[in-house]
């Protein structure tokens, strides 16, 4: 939405896309499949409340406080899952947060992946006009920015080798290299 992007993805469908993602790869990365899969369908459920509030490359710029945005997460996912008594899918989404486990880091991954795979395909799509006057295009070209918050964050090999390939293809599309 920063970017105004044109029919920008949801929060289901990116909660969808990590899923398959693990999915697809939970085995490659010797990660319980169906634990990687039930962690990504919850990973972002606080969202549903709160929306997704982007994360930023540039220093300064993050409009809400990290410690902000993962309480009202919080509160959202208990809220969200209390009712259900479900103190497993509660567990699972800390677990997440936390990043402790090969799987959460795994998850994490693909949910980073999933991302630069979104911005490689607006860029296909050409979703958005890059010479819109654009307060949040200060420091980034194109969606580089989306591949500057993904890059320090990996923690597999996995999400790495990844990572290089959507970068590459997203490169040839510009015709440039990405900042990072």
């Amino acid at each position: 939405m920063l970017r105004n992007i044109d029919a920008p993805e949801s929060v289901a469908a990116h909660t969808w896309g990590t899923a398959v993602l693990c999915l697809l790869y939970a085995e490659q990365e010797n990660v319980d499949r169906q634990k990687a899969v039930a962690m990504a369908l919850i990973h972002d459920l606080g969202e549903a409340r709160t929306g997704d509030i982007p994360t930023r490359a540039e220093d300064g710029r993050q409009t809400v406080p990290a410690a902000e945005k993962e309480a009202a997460e919080r509160s959202a996912v208990t809220d969200l899952v209390g009712p259900f008594n479900h103190t497993e899918l509660l567990s699972l989404w800390e677990e997440y947060e936390a990043r402790d486990t090969p799987t959460a880091q795994f998850v994490k991954d693909m949910d980073l992946i999933n991302n630069c795979l979104q911005a490689l395909k607006y860029e296909r799509q050409n979703r958005y006009d890059e010479t819109e006057t654009n307060d949040h295009f200060a420091e980034f070209e194109n969606l580089d920015e989306f591949f500057a918050t993904a890059a320090p964050r990996f923690q597999t090999a996995l999400g790495e080798d990844l990572f290089e390939r959507i970068t590459s293809e997203y490169e040839r599309e510009l015709g440039r290299s990405c900042q990072l």
